[in-house]
């Protein structure tokens, strides 16, 4: 029969005729025939099947094969023995080559066919043996493919025990060795499903024994890690990360980052071949795994590596997102790379030249795939450009082809970088290991105390969050200048980009400390801000008089430069004619004041307008203020020079409240209450001289009547009671030059220009004459979000200044009051107006004494449109005098919608700056931290105006180059601040590594950054919060 067969088959009959005779030779399988029969029928049907010169021969092969192997089972499993497969297996069959994949398929279908004889069992044993060596012999994917088919059918034959691991680790080489020549789709195809088939073939063995997973995952790692450069691992490895159970990151993520056997070029190169893993169209949780790996290494502060990698790849990851099967798992990558690349534009920068075509290209196909994909790329994009602001020649085309897209919020956008950079990776990887982070979690960068320096950190954290001021600052050309603002600039740029938590300020520290504050001991922080805005204004006055002295391309911005035309110019003691000519200082905290004295004599009266850049406001005095007789002026206690008694004076149409004149007694750095009750006088309403007639002291009920009362004070309180009327009796009676002699009178203080920034010191020293020490004044005041300030502009200033010349004196105010002003006769025409601030940083002093303390700050981004604080909402108005009332012809909002404003205030972000420390708070905190904490007081304010017609710089901002609202840094400071941040990863890096050696033997805690309510917020002395004997109190006073 097999000699009719094999005829038959090499015949040139009709293919037709020879499947009908076929067909019979396989239904004579059932009649019995002798072994040799068998045998020989067996030979000719496995040489067709391994030799067939076409289909139709392989194809009666089989045919013949099955039927005579079902009929003769015995005969069959005699011929199909270990030795007949060993044979096939180690040396082919005839001319065909062992590694040939027919053979495999051989096997497979003998192995169905013998599958319930006894001998199987041998089989199954020389094939667990003989797939090992095979797997060792790297064969191709497509043996390999049928090698899984085979293994997959019968599990019998794969490796048990140890030989098992060592199977899964030789499968994993061997695909690591897989190629693909072809560019074909077909070829592509059918080598993703090789690929495919050998990968399940891991999983199930995996599933079955589980002891083989960490090996294997151990060899995919090495295989990815290697530094030869003669082997290049194959994409194909993807395939298995599918297959790893997302349980196991966490363990083999530390695991990985944590051993110290791996060294940062094997990690660089594995991290490199897993991104280009997201080649792979089938492979799932790919993105998954490099994301965790990016993150595991930003956790033990690898950062090296993650910028190589980032440098390296990011271009690719972009091209990734033409593809999509391979899109979401590239733009998830991608996406985390950008974000966390925070120290430097450069990564970004990398695929901003092709982020126009790939925009434009998907907006054209107007798929929803499409549109859904690019409302995420958008959202991206705005966090990056937001993040490095200052190139428009770079964002300008992106931001035109992404316009028709959502712009995710600010707030969002800040919450997305806080999350993503690099330093914001959690390590728990080993929790006794002190946590070296980046920013805080709010985004803020703290400054260093460089030794008792909180008075300056507290100050230029409140400046930096005065928002147009720190733009107005950042937007300066300040290149090639070493002057004071420079440094400002530079400190601003810091404070605002480095990826450090907290900054030290050494330069700007040198550069602006006041010369006779003594270095490392605690200074006063309003002394501190009030020399650093003066330092600020005269500098650019010295340049602005250097710039038109000398011609421009000669211009030179060095100290040198500036001291010597300080020397040689004499400068102009007028304020700037008109606003392009007032320095950034003026502009910013530049207000005026008028000071008029009328003398309660002869009725004259002169004035004077003063420039100041802050308002020092008293407390109102201690003893009962109510119906205290008055004393002959002549009969008070001398009050010491420059001293101010504030009183206020009611409308006429009032009964007058007769208050004591010296009871108001408020100096420039103290306090006092002196002399005993005058007897009372009084002023006549028609303001004419009766010096026989005794006066009284009229008095606003609205000023507060006790100090430490229950009654809380507030900052209305004080700057009202800071600008009520006064009159200048005893050893301070004005010198009237129209009575030649000295005259009571009576003494009022006007705002006719007011700041952008309203700055409020609270003087909080008063002097014991008793124990001759000063004490300070720890009594609560009340923090308005909202306040007016009353500003009485006048209409003949120009006739004003030919009397009086309109000094910028940066000065405590009230040191100024006691100085004899020349008598003017201009009448003045008031145009009175209310001005709203909103509160945007309070400096407070944490201390019970004035020779030791310690200064941190509240702050929030203030700017002057804010949606917020439309006038719509009702501020706290000053407690103003009846005739004020009358002058402003309205009366006074509710104190419900102030407290409707600060209710919504509540959940709004503040910031608390201590130091390197910064944290989240809320005005709720910022208005009790006096009543939690009794020696920490407010004592510098800063108010923000409210414009209605915005801020100064909105022009930048709303032209869409202003990205995140500050302006581009010049590339000086951008190089700067990429710089410092790269060493700051490193430095990170090498800590990481330091502690990672002792980590065994370790063991130390640290206390997380709390809510600020838990704990007086600090002290720069190691008493803690209070302050109280935190310094030597031998050194200097701190006020």
């Amino acid at each position: 029969m097999d000699k009719i067969l094999e005829g038959l088959v090499s015949s040139s009959h009709p293919l037709s005729l020879k499947r009908v005779i076929v067909r019979k030779v396989v239904e004579s399988a059932e009649h019995w025939l002798d072994g040799a029969q068998c045998e020989a029928m067996f030979d000719l049907t496995t040489r067709l099947i391994l030799e067939g010169r076409d289909p139709f021969q392989r194809q009666v092969g089989h045919q013949v094969l099955e039927a005579y192997a079902r009929y003769h089972r015995p005969e069959f499993e005699a011929f199909f023995n270990k030795t007949f497969v060993l044979g096939l297996l180690q040396q082919g069959y005839h001319s065909l080559d062992r590694k040939d994949v027919a053979i495999l398929d051989y096997i497979h279908n003998g192995l169905r066919l013998i599958m319930s004889c006894p001998s199987v069992l041998d089989l199954f044993s020389l094939l667990q043996v003989e797939v090992l060596r095979m797997a060792c012999e790297r064969p191709e994917p497509a043996f390999c493919a049928r090698l899984s088919d085979l293994l997959t059918d019968f599990v019998q034959c794969i490796p048990k025990g140890k030989l098992s691991v060592t199977f899964c680790q030789q499968l994993v080489r061997t695909i690591g060795h897989f190629q693909c020549a072809s560019t074909q789709e077909k070829e592509l195809r059918e080598y993703v499903s090789q690929v495919t088939k050998v990968s399940g073939l891991l999983q199930n063995i995996w599933k079955a024994e589980p002891s083989t997973l960490l090996p294997s995952l151990q060899e995919v790692f090495a295989s990815i890690s290697s530094t030869d450069a003669s082997f290049e691992p194959s994409v194909a490895l993807a395939s298995l990360v599918q297959h790893i159970p997302l349980q196991m990151i966490t363990v083999l993520i530390r695991s990985l980052t944590t051993d110290p056997n791996v060294k940062d070029a094997s990690m660089t190169r594995a991290l490199c071949r897993m991104i280009d893993w997201l080649s792979w169209p089938l492979a799932q949780h790919v993105d998954t795994w490099v994301i965790a790996l990016l993150k595991g290494l930003a956790a033990v502060q690898k950062f090296t590596i993650l910028i190589d990698v980032t440098l390296l790849k990011i271009e690719l990851v972009f091209n990734r997102l033409w593809f999509p099967l391979v899109r979401p798992g590239a733009l998830a990558v991608l996406s985390h790379m950008l974000l966390s690349f925070q120290h430097s534009p450069e990564a970004f920068h990398l695929i901003v030249p092709h982020v126009v075509h790939l925009v434009h290209s998907f907006k054209s196909d107007g798929l929803p795939s499409s549109t859904a994909f690019l409302v995420q790329l958008t959202e991206l994009i705005h966090c990056m450009m937001y993040h490095y602001s200052g190139f428009p020649d770079l964002y300008e085309p992106i931001l035109d082809a992404i316009k028709d897209f959502p712009k995710p919020s600010e707030e969002k956008i800040k919450l997305i970088l806080n999350q993503s950079a690099w330093t914001s990776q959690s390590n728990s990887l080993a929790s006794c290991l002190s946590r070296l982070c980046g920013k805080s979690e709010t985004g803020k960068t703290g400054l260093i105390n460089l030794g008792n320096t909180c008075y300056m950190n507290s100050v230029i954290q409140a400046l930096f969050m005065a928002t147009d001021f720190r733009r107005q600052v950042l937007s300066l050309n300040l290149n090639g200048c070493n002057s004071l603002m420079k440094k400002l600039q530079h400190l601003f740029a810091f404070l605002a980009h480095t990826q450090r938590e907290a900054y030290a300020p050494r330069i700007f520290f040198e550069a602006s400390r006041p010369p006779w504050f003594t270095p490392r001991s605690q200074q006063d922080c309003s002394e501190y801000l009030r020399f650093l805005l003066d330092r600020l204004h005269e500098e650019e006055k010295i340049l602005k008089v250097q710039s038109s002295h000398r011609p421009p391309e000669s211009l030179g911005c060095g100290e040198t430069s500036l001291q010597e035309v300080a020397n040689k110019t004499v400068l102009s003691d007028t304020s700037c004619a008109n606003e392009s000519e007032k320095t950034l200082i003026e502009k910013m905290f530049g207000g005026k004041l008028r000071t008029h004295i009328c003398c309660l004599n002869c009725r004259s009266t002169s004035q004077k307008v003063e420039a100041f850049t802050d308002l020092s406001l008293a407390f109102c005095p201690s003893p009962p203020m109510e119906d205290l007789p008055f004393q002959d002026p002549a009969s008070l206690p001398h009050a010491q020079d420059g001293s101010l008694m504030c009183t206020s004076v009611p409308a006429p149409a009032e009964d007058p409240v007769v208050y004591n004149p010296a009871a108001f007694v408020c100096d420039s750095v103290l306090n006092e209450t002196i002399g005993s009750p005058p007897d009372e006088f009084h002023c006549p309403e028609n303001h004419t001289s009766v010096p026989n007639e005794p006066a009284k002291i009229l008095v606003s009920k609205d000023v507060p009547q006790k100090l430490g009362s229950e009654i809380t004070p507030s900052v209305t309180d004080l700057l009202n009671y800071f600008l009520a009327p006064e009159i200048l009796t005893g050893d301070n009676q004005y010198y009237c030059e129209n009575c030649a002699s000295l005259q009571n009178a009576e003494k009022t203080m006007q705002i006719t220009e007011e700041p952008e920034y309203l700055i409020l010191t609270l003087l909080r020293f008063s002097y014991d004459q008793k124990y001759h020490v000063r004490r300070k004044i720890l009594d609560n005041v009340s923090l308005p979000l909202v306040l007016e300030l009353p500003v009485k502009r006048t209409t003949s200033f120009s006739s004003l200044s030919e009397n009086w010349s309109v000094d910028v004196d940066f000065t405590d105010t009230s040191e100024n009051i006691a100085k004899k002003l020349k008598p003017s006769g201009t009448e003045e025409t008031f145009c009175p107006k209310l001005v709203p601030y909103v509160l945007s940083s309070v400096v407070v002093h944490s201390g019970v004494s004035s020779e030791s303390g310690h200064y941190y700050s509240y702050a929030r981004n203030t700017t002057g449109t804010e949606s917020s604080f439309q006038m719509c909402h009702q501020p706290e108005p000053l407690a103003l005098t009846p005739s004020q009332n009358h002058l402003l012809g309205r009366d006074c909002p509710t104190a419900n919608m102030e407290q409707d404003l600060e209710n919504k205030e509540m959940s709004k972000e503040w910031f608390l700056f201590n130091d390197s420390r910064v944290t989240f708070t809320s005005f709720q905190s910022v208005q009790k931290i006096t009543s939690r904490f009794p020696k920490d007081t407010a004592y510098v304010l800063l108010y923000k105006k409210q414009n209605s017609t915005g801020s100064l710089n909105d022009n930048n901002t709303t032209s869409g180059l202003w990205l995140n609202g500050d302006p581009p840094l010049q590339k000086e400071l951008m190089d700067a601040i990429t710089k410092d941040n790269k060493l700051y990863l490193q430095e990170q890096e090498l800590n990481a590594r330091a502690r990672a050696l002792q980590a065994a033997s370790t063991s130390c805690s640290f206390r997380p950054n709390g809510f600020d309510d838990n704990d007086p917020p600090g002290s720069c002395g190691p008493t803690g919060g209070g302050g109280g004997g935190g310094f030597n109190t031998v050194g200097r006073l701190v006020f």
